[in-house]
């Protein structure tokens, strides 16, 4: 048997049912229209990119970037990345740039 070091396990996070898995933004954005959003904890929205979603996502798809609200869903840390898991009823916008 051989002995495996935690951190060359490669974990996975799929989202059940309406739920998303989103890579929050850390950085300010502009959409195209010249809107700006940040990422401060100061502003009550965020924004990030959806990288999964169950098996009802309600029209996202993974790469879509969305606002949501700064206390939705959960924060999860999978193999040192932050992630938040949300549902798909959380979202307030999908940003087109």
């Amino acid at each position: 048997m051989q002995d495996r070091d935690a951190r060359s396990i490669d974990l996975t996070l799929e989202p059940l049912d309406d739920y998303l898995v989103i890579q929050p933004s850390d950085e300010e954005s502009e959409t195209s229209l010249g809107l700006i959003i940040p990422a401060s904890t100061e502003t009550d929205c965020r924004t990030g990119v959806i990288t999964a979603v169950g098996s009802e996502p309600g029209g996202i798809e993974p790469g879509d970037k969305v606002l949501y609200p700064r206390d939705a869903g959960f924060d999860v840390r999978l193999g040192g990345a932050a992630v938040k898991v949300l549902r798909r009823s959380d979202l307030i916008a999908r940003v087109h740039d």
